[in-house]
């Protein structure tokens, strides 16, 4: 069977590492793409001392409402139409606001006092160049959403966040904090500032203002390139895991699986996982990559190596080093603590938000 376990405990303790790091920011927890792939219903109780949730989508924000969500709902690609916008009033939800069209619509329809959609997160482009308001256009934005009534939150996103070294960091920040004072001196002394995701909230400890914007470090994965989540202190949310449905012992120079690509230099004893990309499991994985079979008896991990290429729905591993107690039914641990999914995703060449929020619906979820 593929199981995937989510550990809302360590949610709990990931986003306490985040008010740890940030003791003086109000959190923002997202939980855009179906909460990083571990799922909205079963993340939601875990961050009830978060102060608010970030969402991509209005569906998914719906969809934080409709599971009893009271708090800050925070859709952080704003509206995408006139339609929506007046849904996000509807719902209660806060918007932000990042190019002309979203502006008109705000300004043609206000929400009632003390609307959560009053907050609006007007976004400045300071250097990621995707969304946002450049340096020209943000202040007239402002003092227009500041006039029609609304409490403002300077918001922007890193795009270099992870290596605290990459000198566009420094840029993004003065250019924020430097706007920021500006709408604090100009439009409102009010105005709040939002500038870390999980990178930021680890490299850049003076910069994390009024809100910090925390994602993949809730859920146990290292958000920056040079320390891994065990030193972070974080502790990972998912764990995949699937079962050996066939034992056999392969003899030297035989080769397995499609393309032939792994040819066996001795007698080798393997094992087929019920388990493949079908599921999320990914196809370009190294030769390097392993799994962690559990020995029922005594309950021992041993690490076995990933042999073949991975088909939709299964994988070969290497067990000739296991005991003879490893059999049918044993369970195989794809990522959790070992291997944890930055690990597997490493050895994918891509990262850990993708094997997560790529997962797909055959596993049994717990």
């Amino acid at each position: 069977m593929r199981t995937i376990t989510i550990k809302p405990a360590a949610i709990i303790h990931n986003l306490n590492q985040v008010k740890k790091l940030a003791p003086q920011a109000r959190v923002l927890a997202m939980v855009k793409a179906n909460a990083y792939g571990h799922g909205v219903a079963a993340v939601l109780p875990a961050l009830q001392q978060a102060d608010g949730v970030g969402v991509a989508t209005l569906i998914e924000a719906l969809e934080a409402r409709q599971l009893g969500w009271d708090k800050t709902i925070g859709l952080i690609e704003g509206a995408f139409t006139s339609d929506e916008w007046r849904q996000a009033i509807e719902y209660d939800i806060s918007c932000v606001i990042h190019h002309a069209p979203q502006l008109a619509w705000a300004l043609e329809h206000t929400p009632p006092a003390n609307s959560a959609t009053q907050v609006v997160w007007l976004k400045y482009n300071t250097g990621m160049n995707r969304l946002g308001f450049n340096d020209q256009t943000i202040i007239p934005a402002a003092k227009l959403l500041h006039e029609a009534g609304y409490q403002l939150i300077l918001t922007t996103h890193f795009a270099n966040a992870d290596d605290h070294n990459h000198p566009l960091n420094a840029i993004q920040i003065q250019r924020f904090n430097d706007m920021l004072s500006t709408l604090r001196e100009t439009i409102s002394a009010d105005t709040k500032g939002s500038l870390c995701n999980s990178a930021g909230i680890v490299n850049f400890s003076e910069h994390h203002h009024d809100w910090v914007r925390p994602g993949i470090m809730l859920y146990g994965s290292a958000p920056v390139i040079d320390q891994s989540a065990r030193e972070l202190g974080l502790q990972p949310a998912m764990d995949f895991s699937a079962q050996i449905i066939a034992l056999q012992t392969i003899n030297a120079g035989d080769a397995i699986g499609y393309g032939s690509r792994w040819l066996a230099q001795q007698d080798t004893k393997t094992a087929l996982v019920s388990v493949g990309y079908g599921d999320g499991y990914p196809r370009v994985i190294g030769d390097d990559a392993y799994v962690s079979v559990i020995d029922a008896i005594n309950h021992q991990r041993y690490p076995c190596t990933v042999i073949g290429r991975v088909a939709m729905d299964m994988i070969v591993i290497d067990v000739s080093n296991v005991p003879e107690s490893i059999a049918l039914n044993s369970k195989v641990i794809l990522w959790g603590d070992a291997p944890h999914v930055d690990e597997v995703a490493k050895h994918a060449g891509t990262i850990s938000y993708e094997l997560l929020c790529r997962l797909s619906a055959r596993p049994n979820r717990i």
